[in-house]
């Protein structure tokens, strides 16, 4: 008697030789494809592999590796003398499930895609960080240079170099504890503390471990976008709470009407605003975590650079309950190009960061990290930020002098007590931050509009100027280009429509 054959011997896969991808890979995910879409059913026999080569034009290797590679992930089954079959107890809801493709598009990561280039715009291409008033610019003088020169290459034998803690040198998480702890105020110890590849790195680990697709983080309105970028990617569903002169607006959130699993905040000095949460908002954080048991994610990216009265300590330091997770990275004060920042977590969290983090990337790279920890157990670090900040004072003080001088009639500028950035708002001459910005680099200048940066809350029309780094003879030809462009600009120009908000 002659065995019928099943709706199966009529599938044809769509098999391309240009491709780099093998024909058996080719095959086998066109026959998982049509398992999980339900155009293959389970019970469905599929072509012996004597048919399948004579109709599909494959050999019967590789027909019957491709069968091996389904039975052994449990799409299909071999039974002895009939034939292999679309296993009989798969999952109810894979028939009709998407395919891979809609799934893959369907993602965070691939949602977002569209959106990626103008949300992390800035620092732009290699040329647009080097223009006046770009953001995050670093200059050593030659002391630091030679330093950190002479410290290299001490660690320049990778004889001995094999694979690294997790966390990071624990030289190094012994520094970075014992330096947060005097400067910052942090309670760690090294045990607490990932070395990162700078503060992006610390927050996608932290997203990894607390936040699930869906779960609701709370962030500043406007925030920084690379940040807002890693918990966007990771699929968290956002709720913006506006930002006044004393930081982030607690009060604005209902926490009766919802459960955040995390707060991001940035709160010594707030990118972009460059507000200071005060102590009274920081206690109504701390309760909100306490009574919702969300984690706090305290980005502290440019506390070194305090220019007025004493520093204010962490967010981190005040917690007593261990919410706090506390980000920051030696870009800013060393160099961007090493690569470094820190996440210290709460200690009983430890164990699952550990877990996670060698899935990652293993562990951080080790020759930046033994130069970094010379540098700081030598006491070289503290001297260093000293001739930073005076510095960079310098710089605050000539750009908001050239400001008042020049742009008086278009800008409000005011000296930042801290930070490496000054925001600049409207006197009501200009209504439109992205028209300028763009005015503004096309004569040569760096100049970063706030709207952009909102989610919910009204749009400020405010213009971030960045002073580390910063020459004078920059300021003054920078100064000179943004006359020029206000001066071109028609008073009477209607607004041209806003960037998208994502």
């Amino acid at each position: 008697m002659k065995r019928r054959e099943s709706p199966a011997a009529s599938f044809r896969p769509a098999i391309d030789r240009t491709l780099t991808i093998s024909a058996t890979r080719q095959l086998y995910l066109a026959l998982r494809d049509a398992i999980m879409t339900g155009t293959l059913r389970p019970g469905h026999r599929l072509p012996s592999t004597r048919l399948a080569m004579r109709e599909w034009g494959l050999s019967r290797g590789l027909v019957a590796e491709a069968y091996e590679l389904l039975m052994a992930e449990g799409y299909a089954e071999a039974r002895h003398g009939s034939g292999t079959y679309v296993a009989a107890d798969l999952p109810e809801a894979l028939p009709g499930a998407p395919s891979i493709a809609r799934k893959a598009a369907a993602s965070p990561p691939r949602r977002f895609a569209p959106q990626a280039e103008r949300l992390l715009r800035s620092p732009g291409p290699p040329e647009r960080r080097t223009l006046p008033f770009a953001a995050g610019r670093v200059l050593h003088d030659k002391r630091t240079a030679n330093l950190l020169r002479r410290i290299a290459a001490r660690h320049l034998d990778f004889g001995s170099d094999g694979y690294g803690d997790p966390q990071g040198l624990p030289s190094l998480r012994q520094g970075i504890a014992d330096y947060l702890a005097a400067s910052r105020g942090v309670r760690c110890t090294a045990a607490q503390i990932f070395v990162t590849a700078g503060t992006q790195q610390a927050l996608d680990l932290a997203c990894r471990v607390l936040i699930a697709p869906g779960d609701a983080v709370l962030i500043e309105d406007p925030c920084y976008p690379p940040a807002r970028a890693v918990f966007t990617l990771n699929g968290a569903r956002l709720i913006g709470l506006p930002v006044d002169q004393h930081g982030l607006r607690i009060d604005s959130f209902d926490k009766a009407a919802e459960r955040p699993a995390a707060v991001y905040v940035t709160p010594s000095h707030q990118y972009p605003l460059g507000a200071t949460l005060s102590l009274q908002r920081r206690l109504q954080l701390l309760q909100l975590a306490r009574e919702t048991g969300c984690w706090i994610i305290e980005d502290d990216y440019d506390s070194e650079f305090r220019y007025e009265g004493a520093a204010i300590a962490s967010l981190q330091g005040l917690d007593g309950d261990g919410r706090v997770l506390y980000a920051g990275t030696f870009s800013k004060a060393l160099l961007p190009s090493i690569r470094l920042g820190y996440l210290v977590v709460p200690s009983d969290l430890a164990p699952a960061f550990r877990a996670v983090r060698p899935a990652l990337d293993v562990f951080p790279p080790s020759l930046p990290q033994r130069i970094v920890a010379d540098y700081l157990g030598e006491g070289h670090f503290a001297a260093h930020l000293r001739r930073l900040r005076e510095s960079f004072r310098a710089s605050r003080d000539d750009l908001v002098g050239r400001l008042k001088d020049s742009l008086a009639a278009h800008l409000i500028a005011d000296a930042p007590e801290q930070g490496i950035f000054l925001t600049a708002r409207s006197t009501g001459t200009w209504t439109d931050d992205v028209r300028l910005a763009k005015a503004a680099e096309a004569a040569g200048v760096v100049v970063v509009p706030v709207s952009p940066m909102h989610i919910a809350a009204p749009a400020k029309d405010h213009l971030i100027f960045g002073f580390s780094g910063l020459s004078r003879d920059e300021a003054e030809a920078g100064i000179e280009r943004l006359v020029q462009v206000f001066d071109q600009r028609p008073a009477s120009a209607a607004p041209s429509v806003r960037t998208q908000r994502i």
